[in-house]
């Protein structure tokens, strides 16, 4: 699995690709969580099923994707940058989802290229803006990325991200996790919290899903509780909605067998 480049005007776009260059297939992409990168998706690359391509793009400033200077940072540049390096490698439709973050990315490439998202994936996310609460705690985080970096920002997560089952019980995992999160710069991390912070209410976007959409979520997320995933499923016609057990934030890496196969047969069954 080699990590492509993308180059679209001052941009450099990084992602993973199960299958190079195969625009034949149907194609699945999957945005990382906070503060990770496209790598977090590596147990989901190693078992897609055949006639789907997986794409995991690392967000603007994560991993090999570059974040040019301009105006505030924005959601919105994420999904951009999703819909440019899609048209570049020339997929006119595919499933879009992600896990938190990329959750929120979703929305935005939802509300800016509606016609290209032919399913929706949402795992361990939820629809709502910051609360004020939420937006003190960003700020604090920020507070955190300036004295002390990645490395601050993996002590300060690493019980919220994971479950208590996975932190008891797997400790290969937070090691991985915390591999990912110190691999990022400061300036994409301190990106991801303005953008996040200032997201708007997806709320109104998931209401009017009217395409297949899977939601996934851990037992144990502390983050994006249980009860989250249920209020958007009750909201979308006709989705599935997994709860997987013994895990927390980052079902993906926690339980990936269990995630694999939700995933799967959602795909298996894409009409």
């Amino acid at each position: 699995m080699t990590r492509q480049y993308c180059h679209v005007g001052s941009r450099t776009i990084a992602y993973l690709d199960s299958v190079p260059g195969a625009s034949e297939l149907r194609t699945i992409v999957l945005l990382h969580a906070f503060p990770l990168g496209a790598n977090m998706w590596e147990p989901q690359i190693r078992s897609i099923p055949r006639g789907w391509r997986l794409i995991t793009p690392d967000l603007r400033g994560f991993g090999g994707t570059t974040d040019p200077d301009g105006a505030s940072p924005s959601m919105d540049d994420y999904a951009k940058d999703v819909i440019d390096l899609l048209a570049e490698l020339k997929v006119e439709r595919a499933v879009i989802g992600g896990c938190s973050m990329g959750g929120y990315a979703t929305f935005a490439v939802i509300r800016l290229a509606p016609d290209l998202v032919s399913g929706v994936v949402l795992a361990d996310t939820r629809a709502g803006a910051d609360t004020l609460e939420g937006r003190s705690n960003r700020r604090s985080m920020l507070a955190l990325v300036e004295r002390e970096g990645a490395s601050g920002v993996a002590r300060e997560m690493m019980p919220k991200l994971l479950g208590v089952t996975t932190r008891e019980t797997n400790t290969t995992v937070e090691s991985t996790v915390r591999r990912l999160i110190k691999q990022q710069s400061n300036d994409a991390i301190r990106g991801a919290i303005v953008r996040m912070m200032e997201r708007p209410d997806s709320t109104s976007i998931v209401a009017a899903l009217r395409v297949p959409t899977l939601i996934l979520v851990g037992a144990e997320d502390e983050l994006t509780p249980v009860e989250e995933s249920r209020k958007m499923a009750a909201a979308i016609p006709g989705s599935r909605l997994e709860i997987i057990p013994h895990a927390g934030h980052l079902a993906n890496l926690e339980q990936p067998e269990l995630f694999n196969t939700a995933l799967v047969g959602f795909l298996s069954a894409f009409p």
